[in-house]
């Protein structure tokens, strides 16, 4: 009786020492950059139901949206434009969702592949990341024509860089 005890306490150690290991993010800053327009700004609004572990990162998850309400480029007029229904359509398509399927580690950190939903449409992306301290930074470049969003005619004129800086929990 007593070995099963022993046997227990060393299951519920090991246990919590894996759960202990996995990080969830707990704030996201994301911004962006109209390339052919060299327009900036910023999306938020972030949850996220992500378990990330830095030490086996083939096992982590990464999923999360953000909300097309929060978009800002500093520009009320051209805020509210984006998110009418030419662009964004935040009434029809209020989040952004991304959610991985793949986690690879790179000579300079890692790389998060997954599905990214953005009105409507979902399209496989990828995006670079380092580690610094409990942070993770990232990005990724997109074409916003690939999801409908056709801010100028030509596919290479609507590149987007996305960066991400993830404080982990």
């Amino acid at each position: 009786m007593k070995s099963r005890w022993i046997v227990f306490l060393v299951l519920a150690l090991l246990q919590s020492t894996l759960v202990l290991a996995q990080n969830g993010i707990s704030s996201a800053e994301i911004t962006f950059t109209f390339v052919s327009k060299d327009v900036d700004g910023s999306i938020s609004g972030f949850s996220s139901s992500s378990a990330i572990d830095l030490d086996n990162l083939s096992t982590s998850e990464f999923k999360g949206t953000v909300s097309v309400e929060t978009l800002k480029t500093g520009n009320f007029l051209r805020d509210w434009s984006l998110k009418g229904k030419k662009y964004f359509n935040a009434d029809d398509y209020p989040e952004i969702s991304f959610a991985s399927t793949s986690v690879t580690n790179t000579d300079t950190g890692f790389k998060v592949t997954g599905d990214l939903t953005l009105k409507g449409k979902s399209k496989s992306i990828s995006i670079d990341f380092t580690r610094k301290a409990n942070q993770i930074i990232g990005t990724t470049t997109l074409f916003s024509s690939d999801f409908g969003i056709d801010i100028k005619k030509e596919r290479k004129d609507n590149e987007v860089i996305v960066n991400f800086l993830l404080t982990l929990q």
